[in-house]
């Protein structure tokens, strides 16, 4: 038994590995972390979001929660809060959020808010999982809470229900909107990274993989199976045509979560990955050091990653961009060979391109 991280006597006794100081950076996916570094960079960025906090709805929502939910304790859904203590000790989350338990039969799970992050699932989540996949859910918003996730979903909370109360006003809904779908794609890696720190936690693949396929098809694991299910997103990414590759993208714009086939086959690409095992190895980058985290650097690693999705991807749209890259990287050569070369050879009055001897001259 060992000391819980908000002060309580003990935490459950575990096997599973621990992360001191773990900074967030070591899981988000590239296009998480960049976004959440350069925000992270802007001087009182929080500041000004928590200032508007009259404006936001987290009052009202944390007073809902209080009174018409049940709030996870020692004595109300304790094997909920071991967990809940479990994860953040796990990754060295100073202060424990706390967590609400709502009615609702749709299996969901949240957190939000500016002040301080709390984190809500329902009994239809509760009734689905086994405990070790709701261990992985439960690391998943633990992770949230670590990255401060929890302060951008509820400005995206707040600026969808904005757009619906600005729709009148011309143009006014489209440049809101234009906000709300950069943000939705931010939020759609974020939940690929919140799946990561989930693994962390529980550090259990297949309990992974399991509540990811429920919340696809149902509790009925006996008739589902992790390879199939994966195979889908293989389908899913390659299958179809240009015209396919389209509504993909207009299935997934009005969408807060990228679809689950896809979460299963990003979590399991990443836990083969040589990141994964340097953090279980306890090499990883620490939280004091995340204010000397390069925003360059960052967004270097972002548009390397897009760039490699491109360059793999079997989508038949991404072929088409691989292909007119391709080309235009063809056609430039062309053209640079054409223009620097004949512009050469009148120069040096040698027949051959400038250069071929040796180093191209200044003049």
């Amino acid at each position: 038994m060992t000391e819980s991280p908000d002060g309580g006597a003990s935490v459950p006794s575990r096997n599973r590995k621990r992360f001191p100081g773990i900074s967030s950076r070591s899981y988000e996916h590239p296009a998480d972390r960049s976004a959440l570094v350069a925000l992270r960079k802007l001087s009182g960025f929080d500041t000004v979001f928590k200032t508007l906090s009259g404006l936001l709805p987290e009052r009202s929502l944390r007073l809902l929660f209080l009174s018409d939910s049940v709030r996870v304790g020692d004595q109300q859904f304790a094997h909920l809060h071991a967990m809940l203590r479990d994860a953040c000790y796990i990754l060295d989350l100073e202060k424990v959020p706390p967590m609400y338990v709502n009615q609702d039969p749709q299996p969901n799970a949240m957190c939000i808010g500016l002040d301080e992050p709390i984190i809500v699932v329902s009994t239809g989540l509760i009734e689905l999982l086994d405990e070790e996949e709701m261990r992985a859910v439960i690391g998943h918003e633990v992770g949230h809470a670590l990255s401060g996730h929890a302060v951008y979903r509820t400005i995206l909370l707040f600026l969808t229900n904005l757009a619906t109360k600005v729709a009148w006003i011309p143009l006014g809904n489209v440049a809101v909107m234009a906000i709300v779908a950069g943000l939705r794609e931010w939020f759609r890696k974020s939940e690929l990274s919140a799946d990561r720190a989930g693994l962390l936690v529980g550090q259990d693949l297949q309990a992974s993989m399991r509540g990811l396929m429920k919340l696809a098809g149902g509790n009925h694991l006996h008739e589902m199976n992790v390879d199939a299910f994966l195979k889908q997103a293989e389908e899913y990414e390659a299958g179809g045509d240009l015209r396919d590759s389209v509504l993909k993208i207009l299935n997934l714009l009005p969408r807060s979560h990228p679809f689950t086939t896809v979460r299963a086959a990003e979590l399991k690409k990443w836990a083969a990955s040589r990141d994964y095992q340097r953090i279980m190895d306890g090499h990883y980058p620490r939280r004091d050091e995340d204010k000397d985290a390069s925003v360059s650097d960052s967004f270097r690693d972002s548009a390397a990653h897009y760039a490699e999705s491109v360059r793999t991807s079997k989508d038949p749209l991404m072929g088409l961009v691989r292909d007119l890259a391709g080309g235009a990287g063809d056609l430039g050569g062309k053209l640079r060979d054409t223009v620097f070369g004949t512009r050469a050879n009148g120069a040096n009055g040698t027949g051959r391109p400038s250069g071929a001897d040796g180093p191209e001259s200044a003049g």
